[in-house]
Protein backbone atom coordinates (compact mmCIF):
# COMPACT_ATOMS: atom_id res chain seq x y z
CA UNK A 1 0.00 0.00 0.00
CA UNK A 2 1.36 3.44 -0.94
CA UNK A 3 0.55 6.05 1.67
CA UNK A 4 -0.02 9.71 1.00
CA UNK A 5 2.87 11.76 2.41
CA UNK A 6 2.04 14.43 4.98
CA UNK A 7 3.51 17.88 4.42
CA UNK A 8 4.55 19.51 7.68
CA UNK A 9 6.37 22.74 8.57
CA UNK A 10 9.06 23.38 11.15
CA UNK A 11 7.94 26.32 13.30
CA UNK A 12 10.14 29.15 14.60
CA UNK A 13 11.05 27.18 17.74
CA UNK A 14 12.07 24.08 15.73
CA UNK A 15 8.93 22.07 16.47
CA UNK A 16 6.85 20.01 14.09
CA UNK A 17 3.33 18.68 14.47
CA UNK A 18 2.68 15.20 13.09
CA UNK A 19 -0.83 14.35 11.86
CA UNK A 20 -2.67 11.76 13.97
CA UNK A 21 -3.25 9.60 10.88
CA UNK A 22 0.48 9.40 10.27
CA UNK A 23 1.08 8.42 13.90
CA UNK A 24 -1.64 5.76 13.71
CA UNK A 25 -0.14 4.27 10.52
CA UNK A 26 3.19 3.96 12.34
CA UNK A 27 1.58 2.38 15.40
CA UNK A 28 2.26 5.45 17.53
CA UNK A 29 0.04 7.67 19.63
CA UNK A 30 0.39 11.00 21.45
CA UNK A 31 2.69 10.48 24.42
CA UNK A 32 4.80 7.77 22.72
CA UNK A 33 8.50 7.94 23.59
CA UNK A 34 10.65 8.30 20.48
CA UNK A 35 14.32 8.47 19.60
CA UNK A 36 15.24 10.88 16.79
CA UNK A 37 18.43 10.85 14.75
CA UNK A 38 19.76 12.26 11.50
CA UNK A 39 20.18 9.73 8.71
CA UNK A 40 21.94 11.94 6.21
CA UNK A 41 21.23 15.11 4.34
CA UNK A 42 17.59 16.11 4.73
CA UNK A 43 16.48 12.94 6.51
CA UNK A 44 15.44 12.53 10.16
CA UNK A 45 14.36 9.15 11.51
CA UNK A 46 11.94 8.71 14.43
CA UNK A 47 11.93 5.32 16.17
CA UNK A 48 9.90 4.00 19.08
CA UNK A 49 12.32 4.30 22.03
CA UNK A 50 11.74 0.70 23.13
CA UNK A 51 12.48 -0.60 19.61
CA UNK A 52 15.67 1.45 19.34
CA UNK A 53 16.93 0.16 22.70
CA UNK A 54 16.02 -3.43 21.81
CA UNK A 55 17.93 -3.15 18.50
CA UNK A 56 21.00 -1.79 20.29
CA UNK A 57 20.91 -4.63 22.82
CA UNK A 58 20.51 -7.25 20.09
CA UNK A 59 23.51 -5.89 18.21
CA UNK A 60 25.57 -6.01 21.38
CA UNK A 61 24.90 -9.75 21.78
CA UNK A 62 25.99 -10.77 18.27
Amino acid sequence: MIREPAEITIDDSGRVELPLGLLAEAGLSPGSDLVAFSDGDGKIVLRRAEDAVRNLLERGHM
